[in-house]
């Protein structure tokens, strides 16, 4: 599993993301499960989370469920990650995504307190 290369690309994570469809749903998750498609994975997030925060009308729900979404499917590898990404700018549309995030527990859970 180590030789699978990455299929897609950034611009597809983003669309994906943007749509999330049952199916793009299900593709993101594949991607997730191989650790050598991290980089695409994080590298489409921020396309999305960029494209979000340009956008003339910013829907915090849809990033919100897209972030609970996230944080509830990656495994514990990306969770950190994930936060980092979500952490990496104050807009009001990297807010909502990190409340969804949050609101997953997947970091918690991922490296629960002592």
């Amino acid at each position: 599993m180590a030789n699978i290369s990455p299929i897609g690309s950034r611009e597809t994570v983003a669309e994906s993301l943007a749509s999330f469809s049952t199916e793009n749903q299900s593709w993101l998750a594949l991607l997730m499960d191989n650790p050598t498609s991290d980089d695409l994975l994080l590298d489409g997030l921020h396309l999305y989370l960029d494209q979000a925060s340009e956008a003339k009308f910013l829907n915090s729900l849809k990033l919100q469920k897209c972030g609970e979404w996230i944080g509830g499917t990656a495994p514990t590898r990306l969770q950190i990650r994930l936060m980092e990404a979500a952490k990496s700018s104050q807009h009001p549309a990297y807010a909502a995504f990190r409340d969804g995030l949050t609101r997953s527990g997947g970091l918690e859970r991922a490296y629960p307190k002592v």
